[in-house]
């Protein structure tokens, strides 16, 4: 939903001069956006050149989402995406080089996908479970202190299995998980699959999480979608972590370090 991008978007702040990156990019409706929100606002000819031209990168696997992303972006003024048809699985995560790098990741990679032994051959934490492939993949393309936003099953927070506990130590030891949005089901419509999204940020380890349990008082379907209203106190309680009805924060030193189970249910529940 477009209301649940630009609210990623906000939360990440990227600026002009920064490169944005989706190793799944679809029809590059977080890149389009990302542009919207760069773009707004009085820019130099310089800056209107760097946003089209050095700006936004991406990686597609199907042809027809690559050509709809191509054709897509430059609707929305990007002259020269650098989007490139491949398959972002296919390349190991150690050839990851500093120069392939970028400042902001915002992706909603497809989950539920069962890799080959041969793809897997290419991350550490080996899984045929194509988000935590992608989720390995996007720590890999980050620099020290950049910033990402991940659309990832629930379940991932809480999942017994070795790939994800060893993925979970991954995330709090190497990046700042500052916070989690989980999402009630119907977020995403036609689906009644329980998502969250991860922000956090490379370089240094997670101390503290800040969660927001978005309510939107109302069942959610194809006639009543996300809107940007619904996301508004999320946005703007993003930027203190402050604790309310729906948010609370957890300390990294409370977690099991057996498991590294991420569920804390809403304390405020009664």
């Amino acid at each position: 939903p477009r209301p649940l991008i630009r609210a990623m978007i906000k939360v990440i702040d990227p600026k002009i001069g920064e490169k944005v990156y989706d190793g799944a990019v679809g029809s590059a409706g977080f890149l389009c956006e990302a542009y919207e929100f760069m773009s707004a606002g009085k820019l130099t000819t310089s800056e209107k050149k760097t946003l089209s031209e050095k700006t936004f990168y991406g990686k597609e696997k199907k042809p027809l989402a690559y050509v709809i992303a191509i054709m897509n972006l430059m609707l929305h003024g990007v002259r020269a995406p650098n989007i490139i048809n491949t398959n972002t699985l296919g390349e190991s995560v150690n050839n990851i080089q500093e120069k392939d790098r970028h400042h902001v990741v915002l992706a909603n990679p497809p989950f539920g996908g069962k890799e080959r032994a041969e793809v897997q051959q290419n991350f550490p934490v080996a899984t045929s479970e194509t988000a935590y492939l992608f989720l390995q993949h996007f720590i890999k393309m980050l620099k020290v202190g950049g910033r990402c936003g991940i659309i990832i099953k629930n379940t991932f927070l809480s999942n017994t299995d070795n790939a994800s506990v060893a993925l979970r130590k991954q995330l709090l030891e190497e990046c700042n998980l500052h916070s989690i949005l989980d999402l009630p089901g119907g977020a995403f419509t036609g689906t009644g699959v329980k998502t969250v999204v991860l922000f956090f940020d490379k370089g240094t380890p997670t101390k503290r999480v800040w969660y927001y349990q978005l309510n939107v008082g109302r069942n959610m379907g194809k006639t009543n979608p996300l809107n940007q209203k619904d996301m508004a106190e999320f946005v703007q309680m993003s930027k203190t972590h402050e604790e309310g009805d729906n948010s609370w924060i957890v300390d990294v030193a409370d977690i099991n370090k057996d498991t590294y189970d991420l569920t804390v249910n809403n304390p405020n529940t009664v």
